[in-house]
């Protein structure tokens, strides 16, 4: 959105450079002659004036949009660094109990194919 507010805004910029340059009401583009009356540049001004501020809306939405979503992406980032930090912070003391223990415990132990359930 904000490459195209940008290409709206440039030429809507370049019709008003256009008309301020030129000294007569003939203009010349792509090869065709254009004679507009007073009426007709009235409507190629508010024309030009209407892409003029739908370019810098969509600059502006653009701009919002953006910055809603590096708020949002700096924000997950910060919570997976602290749901990395909170895990290493387990892991330590977990690493610290199992060192604390006299023995290690068997009190979990994988049953053999001595279990025979019906």
């Amino acid at each position: 959105m904000i490459l195209l507010g940008l290409i709206l805004v440039l030429l809507a910029g370049g019709a008003f450079a256009l008309v301020l340059t030129e000294e007569s009401a003939r203009y010349i583009l792509f090869g065709y002659t254009f004679e507009p009356n007073q009426v007709e540049m009235f409507f190629a001004g508010a024309a030009a004036g209407a892409v003029l501020l739908l370019g810098l809306w969509l600059l502006g939405s653009g701009s919002r949009r953006s910055a809603k979503r590096r708020r949002a992406l700096r924000g997950a980032r910060a919570e997976a660094s602290s749901r990395v930090a909170r895990l290493e912070d387990e892991k330590r003391e977990l690493e610290r109990r199992l060192e604390r223990s006299p023995e290690p415990s068997d009190r979990l132990v994988a049953r053999g194919s001595e279990d025979t359930r019906p």
